[in-house]
């Protein structure tokens, strides 16, 4: 298992375009990539303007798969217009899980 987030400070006039955005991206990615094993984008409470993408992969051979597809080049070419700054992203290695999780090999 492998997972990635990144957080975003979207434009206080781009939300409805970067949330639309989002939205076909974890659908093109729940379509077309059988690495994927959870894509969430989440709004964080008490700050509007913030989103965080939580993604988990198979391993890290599905996530260099995920950054290779035509989806997430256009991702990245649009995503710019709408937010403020460059993204903060983590790349995770898990220590332990629990729940569902665990059946995912390591």
């Amino acid at each position: 298992m492998y997972a990635v987030v990144a957080r975003f400070e979207v434009r206080p006039e781009a939300v409805e375009e970067f949330d639309a955005l989002a939205r076909w991206r974890i659908t093109e990615a729940a379509r077309n990539e059988p690495g994927l094993v959870a894509y969430a984008v989440h709004r964080v409470d008490g700050e509007p303007l913030a989103r965080v993408f939580y993604e988990i992969y198979r391993d890290r051979e599905a996530f260099r798969e995920h950054r290779a597809t035509p989806q997430t080049a256009e991702f990245l070419a649009r995503h710019a217009q709408y937010v403020q700054g460059s993204p903060r992203m983590e790349l995770l290695e898990p220590l332990h899980t629990a729940g569902r999780l665990t059946d995912t090999p390591v």
